[in-house]
């Protein structure tokens, strides 16, 4: 009910648009409220993206638990207090659902509470809200917890300085080329700054926000497509801005050196198909080995952690990821997989 309840507060409809109603990909929003300005993440909640997740509490000052009130918790709640508390962002939890015959938001209150979370209602300081996406109750309830809680932290950046920030998400796109989901967190991105995320690095060559307006300029807590990098970062990279190309590639190019050398240590242990047979003799495992390729980083990612649980326990097969990456399947990944 995550991307339900956010289409509601910013009154769209992403959810219809997702396959199998499961979002995929860390979508970031900016919401106006009578309070000010929200700037949500909807992370996916599927178990398969715990990676994705466990960045994407990462990015964020205040994590939004919701928890469905007539299913209760679930593992990926818990999975999802783990994140928030490992990022120690304060939660606030969001019970959904409350317009269904079956809802017991106080059964949900008191699960919760064998998780150490102990709500305002139970006497602790944690902030809940019963909410329902369908009948849109109780939303602007949900916007003051929130304006209420970063006013509690102190929550402030500096707009006036170079920016910096996070990668939620990168992809190669055909017509565009490389185009990354930004989050500023600190300084104002301009069109033209020059920028360093990981191992690539490129000069802003456009801008444009979730509702694919053209924008010359981000400020904190702003999510922005970024046009203009030389390759797409990983998704949870840091970018900043540098005052130079030279600067940037000097930073891009030590930091391509060394994922260079982990990786060659990594391939060192790569066999081929025969030495696989013979090897398989000696400890019984055979390996197979893959070549995956997916739109966007977070997918890839997700594929490989699930087929990585799939065989963690298998005595006779372990699936070996030679290549992952993002994009189309290129003539070098077909090479890669025929040697």
């Amino acid at each position: 009910g995550k991307t339900s309840l956010l289409d509601h507060i910013r009154k769209a409809q992403v959810a219809s648009g997702e396959a199998g109603g499961i979002t995929q990909h860390i979508g970031a929003y900016r919401v106006h409220t009578d309070h000010g300005e929200i700037c949500f993440i909807d992370t996916p909640g599927h178990a398969a993206f715990t990676a994705m997740r466990a960045r994407g509490a990462d990015c964020t000052d205040i994590v939004i638990l919701v928890v469905a009130a007539d299913d209760g918790v679930m593992p990926q709640t818990v999975e999802a207090i783990n994140h928030a508390r490992a990022a120690g962002a304060p939660l606030i939890i969001a019970i959904n659902k409350i317009d269904r015959p079956d809802a017991k938001a106080d059964r949900v209150r008191q699960e919760l509470l064998q998780h150490e979370i102990v709500t305002e209602e139970m006497g602790g300081d944690i902030l809940s809200v019963e909410v329902s996406a369908i009948q849109k109750t109780n939303l602007d309830k949900l916007e003051e917890a929130i304006i209420l809680q970063s006013e509690i932290l102190e929550l402030a950046a500096n707009p006036d300085r170079d920016a910096d920030g996070v990668v939620l998400e990168s992809r190669v796109d055909r017509g565009r080329g490389v185009v990354c989901t930004c989050l500023v967190q600190r300084g104002t991105l301009h069109v033209g700054d020059i920028v360093v995320a990981g191992s690539n690095w490129g000069r802003v060559r456009a801008m444009t926000d979730e509702r694919a307006q053209n924008r010359v300029e981000a400020v904190p807590s702003t999510p922005v497509e970024v046009l203009g990098f030389n390759g797409p970062p990983s998704a949870g990279d840091e970018f900043v801005v540098v005052d130079s190309e030279r600067r940037a590639r000097e930073i891009t190019e030590f930091r391509s050196m060394r994922s260079r050398d982990d990786a060659s240590a990594r391939s060192a242990a790569l066999v081929n198909v025969d030495q696989m047979f013979l090897q398989a003799g000696e400890d019984g495992l055979q390996r197979l080995p893959m070549v995956i390729k997916g739109d966007v980083h977070g997918s890839v990612e997700a594929i490989v952690g699930s087929f990585e649980k799939l065989t963690e326990d298998n005595e006779e097969v372990r699936v070996q990821v030679l290549h992952s990456g993002v994009g189309g399947i290129t003539e070098s990944d077909i090479t890669l997989a025929n040697a």
